[in-house]
């Protein structure tokens, strides 16, 4: 496990449970107590967490942990729903992408998808996104078009916020928006943890012909703070195995294509 991996894990355990002790988190991780406070005193000096004595305590903040700390969680089911996911945008398409590791990994898969490399260099594809890591990543892409809306960034999740994100949208049209969210269920729609986030993903899916949500089990028949839209307004969710078959069930009878992969 690399030093990067094991912060995932640590950072998870602590959002978790609040609070971890040196000799908890060696243990629960199989590495030496002399690792775990290296790992908490460098976790700390970033502010992902609060140092105490024998110990750390999570940050108000580390319910929605920056991207780069948690691509390690659910991992494999993500990258699949990305694959997945991806396989549904054709060429010449305009796709809106909102944060999140499971977005970030569709974005990945449409970067390197052979298919969209045009001939002559230019755009196969256009990304409108409010998600900073994506827009990073793609600018390098002479194949897609990349298109970032304005706005105020949240370091917990990299996601433009506020009326600058929001005032593209007067401006643009989508063919599919891709949403990650915190939760999603038949009964609620889908939500996310932020309500500044909630405002940019529900203006998304109201400009695009097709919703698409994507979310790995853990999100299925959840709910979260904040709605971006109701069920109604969802038209595929790609998910994992993960998900109860009653729950399929229900979005299936509410008219939403599921995807498992």
């Amino acid at each position: 496990m690399t030093r990067h991996e094991r912060w995932n894990a640590l950072l998870g355990m602590l959002a978790d449970a609040g609070r971890l002790s040196v000799e908890e988190a060696a243990d629960r991780m199989a590495v030496s107590a002399a690792t775990i406070r290296r790992d908490f005193d460098q976790l700390a000096q970033q502010q992902m967490l609060t140092r105490t004595r024998g110990g750390a305590v999570a940050q108000s903040v580390s319910y929605d942990l920056p991207l780069r700390y948690k691509t390690a969680r659910h991992a494999t089911e993500k990258q699949r729903i990305a694959a997945a996911t991806a396989e549904m945008a054709r060429p010449g398409a305009i796709i809106g992408l909102n944060g999140g590791t499971t977005t970030s990994e569709v974005a990945r898969v449409l970067a390197t998808r052979a298919d969209l490399h045009a001939e002559g260099g230019s755009p196969a594809i256009t990304i409108v996104t409010n998600a900073l890591n994506i827009g990073t990543e793609l600018a390098v892409r002479p194949h897609v078009k990349i298109v970032l809306t304005g706005g105020v960034p949240r370091p917990q999740s990299y996601e433009l916020t506020g009326p600058l994100a929001t005032g593209i949208f007067d401006h643009v049209t989508l063919d599919v928006a891709i949403l990650g969210v915190n939760g999603v269920a038949v009964e609620h729609g889908a939500t996310c943890h932020n309500e500044g986030e909630a405002d940019v993903n529900r203006l998304m899916a109201e400009r695009a012909d097709q919703v698409v949500v994507v979310a790995d089990g853990s999100k299925v028949g959840r709910r979260a703070f904040a709605r971006i839209c109701d069920t109604s307004r969802i038209d595929v969710l790609v998910t994992d195995g993960a998900v109860r078959d009653a729950d399929v069930a229900s979005f299936t009878e509410a008219g939403v294509r599921v995807v498992q992969v």
